[in-house]
């Protein structure tokens, strides 16, 4: 299992280098820093904003593989990920917006998960029942529906009356001073963005959930621990719902880490500067080492996800470990 896991280590370091070299010299080739320099009126002299920009290692006129080989060396000989197209650190930048990712999907993605797997199998359980006709409507409802749509709609119920009920601009209110109330204030902030998530991932991991259970319950194995003399609930407990999970994690464990740079609206809209929100003002800034940057990050996200799900996939099946 050891070997097996370092060699998927190397392949993963391999493919992560291949997407990162390949999205730069996308970058480089569609994205253009200077247009930020020559809109401002008054424009700088172009000497000058071609002067900076080669000390940014973003000068258009420098070929582009001189640039690649600058910031390649660069990450491998000293971790440094280069500069912003206005001179700020790019790794410092991006080590505060994984810090605000990881505060606002942390909750969201683990009860997420958490909850669409158990609503999954308890509709399994009752399949046709009312409750489970509510929930698939429901849950098709909330997929259908984007995520915009869900934020904007409880910011709007959260304002309909004289005030809100809970604050949701930002992750804290900067004139709260206090240790304690500064992270009761962060808590109430992060009550609208994780019932966002929420109600798009529950839906989501439900519907598989639930199909996988129902594959589980009319199998043999499970026939055979109940003519054993388990019980209908031990029996799927002990070994329905196990099962049953195997195909669905490693979509959890993809989406999870997805959501670093996949939850663009809800940080706009509720105000958290993360990893999505950076994406997204990278790129309309034409800003080619901070894209870079993200595009590390997200292939290096996604290869642990990988390397998440074969160890789940060993912990839950243990066929996998032989």
């Amino acid at each position: 299992m050891g070997r097996y896991l370092l060699r998927r280590l190397g392949n993963y370091a391999i493919l992560v280098f291949i997407a990162a070299s390949a999205t730069y010299f996308l970058a480089s080739f569609t994205l253009h820093p200077d247009i930020n320099y020559l809109s401002k009126n008054p424009r700088p002299p172009l000497h000058s904003i071609y002067t900076i920009l080669h000390g940014y290692n973003l000068d258009p006129h420098t070929p582009v593989c001189l640039r690649y080989w600058r910031w390649l060396t660069g990450i491998v000989l000293h971790g440094d990920f280069g500069r912003t197209y206005d001179g700020a650190s790019v790794n410092t930048e991006l080590g505060r917006r994984v810090l605000v990712s990881t505060e606002l999907l942390f909750v969201a993605t683990v009860l997420g998960a958490v909850g669409g797997v158990a609503v999954g199998a308890w509709n399994a359980l009752r399949q046709y029942r009312p409750s489970d006709r509510v929930s698939t409507i429901l849950s098709y409802v909330l997929l259908a529906t984007p995520v915009v749509v869900i934020a904007v709609g409880l910011r709007t119920l959260d304002t309909a009356g004289d005030g809100p009920l809970v604050q949701y601009i930002g992750m804290y209110d900067p004139k709260v001073h206090g240790t304690l109330p500064v992270v009761l204030n962060n808590l109430e902030h992060l009550v609208l963005p994780t019932l966002t998530l929420l109600l798009a991932q529950i839906p989501f991991f439900s519907r598989y959930q639930r199909s996988t259970m129902l594959d589980v319950l009319g199998s043999d194995f499970l026939r055979t621990a109940r003519a054993k003399g388990l019980r209908r609930r031990q029996a799927v407990l002990r070994h329905g719902l196990r099962t049953a999970v195997i195909p669905v994690m490693p979509l959890v464990v993809y989406n999870v880490v997805l959501l670093f740079t996949g939850a663009t609206f809800t940080e706009e809209i509720y105000g958290w500067h993360g990893m999505g929100e950076w994406l997204v003002d990278s790129i309309t800034s034409n800003d080619v080492n901070a894209v870079a940057a993200v595009a590390i990050f997200t292939a290096g996200i996604v290869l642990i996800a990988g390397l998440l799900s074969d160890l789940v996939y060993a912990a839950l099946d243990p066929r996998v470990r032989t």
